[in-house]
């Protein structure tokens, strides 16, 4: 096991450089399976959840390998099963995109209920419910879903709840189908519209991705392609976070800025100066932050992936701050761990209070999720003394080298590896 420790206290200043999109990269992985020849995929996140996606296509017979450090190249000819390996799918949640990429291709799919992090239950009913408006049926054994379709043709979804992977998925069961499909109540994420520019890119015929309504037209075939994945607002956003609440000056390059248009307002709210320029952000704080309102809502509503992030800096400023969480219902498992560091924070149901303190003090915290442990590592930077952050595992499924990004930026921050009760020696 590993854990990361962090002297604290320190002000964040330099340049920092982001990754591929995360949310992006682990459904555009699996949508090559609908391709009929090879494809590249460039500025794909180094994570362990894109790892994880790339070795279950291995195990599905794709022929993957690594052009750099950022690219790849994946040949799903090879591919010779629709059922993926129990082990590897149940580990994490964006597993469910397989589900629509084999039967898209091969009619058929045999896939685990998703893992990952436990903040909320992960139902699939919207999923099946688009499946089966495509013509397929399915059944849930054990864990496992099994859907098939003798024929997929086109039809009208209409999702009740906006869903972003409800949303991929009938996209990439629909891109093939016979006839005309439409998604109403769509999710409008960037990392949808990325997708459907992904599909476009092979050949697909999808129209309206980003607003609520998807038209999509199916074709035979699609073709191999080389695509570049977009910029990850999350990571973006969680090192403006950074800068922000350890009074910092920050360039965040390779960004999209509109994508980043609610966390940037947010900032400016409490006081913070972000500048915006083609491909970068500049965020400038000199530590005085503002209380603030915070409601998450679907894109393009405050991303609830940056909520931890923001009640970490909450907790330091001035005033009570109230946050809203209307996407997970258990997005707050992290508040027992800021409240180790010294943090005032009283939740009510699906609403967290934030008092803010003068100064958090170092203390040994986990974290519980992939973002509450990014919020971890933001408390830690400003905390007084030495914190220990352990689970890192959740963190380094989605942040790529973040270890080595901060200590760019001047942060006193290492991975060591924690000794269990079986290494100790007793002299």
């Amino acid at each position: 096991m590993e854990k990361y420790v962090i002297n604290g206290g320190k002000r964040l200043n330099g340049e920092v450089s982001i990754g591929g999109a995360k949310n992006a990269a682990v459904a555009i992985i699996p949508a090559v399976i609908l391709a009929d020849s090879p494809c590249r995929i460039e500025n794909v996140p180094d994570i362990s959840d894109v790892a994880l996606i790339a070795n279950i296509l291995q195990g599905l017979g794709a022929t993957i390998k690594n052009i750099n450090k950022s690219s790849l190249y994946i040949d799903p000819t090879t591919i010779f099963t629709h059922i993926a390996n129990y082990e590897q799918v149940k580990g994490m949640r964006a597993s469910y995109y397989l589900l629509g990429a084999l039967l898209g291709k091969y009619g058929k799919a045999e896939v685990a209920m998703p893992g990952g992090c436990n903040f909320g239950v992960r139902p699939v009913d919207l999923h099946i419910k688009a499946f089966e408006a495509l013509g397929a049926t399915h059944t849930l054994k054990n864990g496992v879903i099994k859907i098939k379709a003798d024929k997929l043709v086109g039809g009208k979804i209409y999702l009740d709840v906006v869903s972003v992977g409800a949303t991929m998925n009938a996209m990439l069961a629909a891109v093939k189908a016979e006839g005309y499909t439409e998604i109403e109540n769509a999710a409008k994420e960037p990392h949808i519209v990325d997708l459907a520019n992904f599909l476009n890119s092979m050949g697909a015929n999808i129209k309206g991705a980003g607003t609520d309504t998807i038209k999509i037209r199916g074709v035979r075939s699609l073709k191999g392609t080389t695509y570049s994945i977009i910029p990850d607002q999350i990571e973006a956003g969680t090192y403006m976070v950074a800068a922000a609440a350890t009074g910092g000056n920050v360039v965040v390059n390779n960004v999209i800025p509109r994508h980043l248009e609610v966390i940037t307002a947010k900032l400016q709210e409490m006081g913070v100066s972000v500048e915006e320029y083609d491909e970068a952000v500049r965020v400038i704080s000199d530590g005085k932050l503002k209380k603030c309102t915070i409601k998450t809502m679907p894109h393009p509503g405050f991303p609830t992936d940056m909520q931890p992030q923001f009640a970490a800096m909450l907790t330091i400023a001035n005033g009570i701050s109230v946050i809203h969480e209307n996407v997970w219902e258990n997005r707050f498992q992290y508040v027992s761990e800021l409240a180790r560091l010294g943090a005032k924070i009283s939740v009510e149901g699906k609403v967290a209070f934030i008092e803010g303190v003068d100064h958090l003090e170092a203390a040994p915290v986990k974290a519980t999720d992939l973002r509450a442990g990014a919020a971890m590592l933001i408390a830690g930077l400003c905390a007084k003394g030495t914190t220990e952050i352990e689970n890192i595992g959740y963190v380094e499924r989605g942040y790529e080298n973040i270890v080595e990004k901060l200590r760019g930026l001047g942060a006193d921050i290492t991975k060591k590896r924690t000794m269990t009760t079986t290494q100790v020696v007793i002299a």
